[in-house]
């Protein structure tokens, strides 16, 4: 969306900065517009680290697929956690989108329906045994 140039320029004057997760700790970040994406890949601790660094005239954005976790079977997803407790705090907006709002090729529409059908049947299938 921005013209290479331009964000090559932005990044070295660090006013866009791309940050790995793990480099987060021990930041404040004011007056700056931060994106968490993938979120559904971070645990508990690491998304409340970074819920923790956002500063004074600060907005974030948090993005995840909460179908598509892929952190190893023993952990937890963070943003599975942080929407539930975090879902009634004044300030804090919650949107969930579902396959409505794909805007990819049409297909992917019908294959996210017959995908989240299944996980219904699976669902009833265990809570009958």
């Amino acid at each position: 969306m921005i013209p290479a140039d331009k964000l090559g320029y932005f990044m070295t004057t660090r006013a866009i900065e791309i940050a790995p997760l793990a480099y987060m700790r021990g930041r404040t970040l004011d007056n700056a517009f931060i994106i968490l994406d993938e979120a559904q890949n971070a645990t508990d601790l690491q998304l409340k680290m970074f819920l923790t660094r956002i500063g004074a005239n600060a907005k974030a954005i948090i993005t995840g697929d909460m179908t598509q976790v892929d952190l190893p079977k023993n952990q937890r997803s963070g943003l599975k956690t942080a929407a539930r407790i975090l879902r009634n705090i004044p300030g804090i907006g919650y949107i969930e989108l579902d396959e409505e709002d794909v805007v990819r090729h049409r297909l992917v529409k019908a294959i996210i329906k017959a995908y989240n059908a299944e996980h219904e049947r699976s669902a009833e299938r265990d809570d009958s045994k």
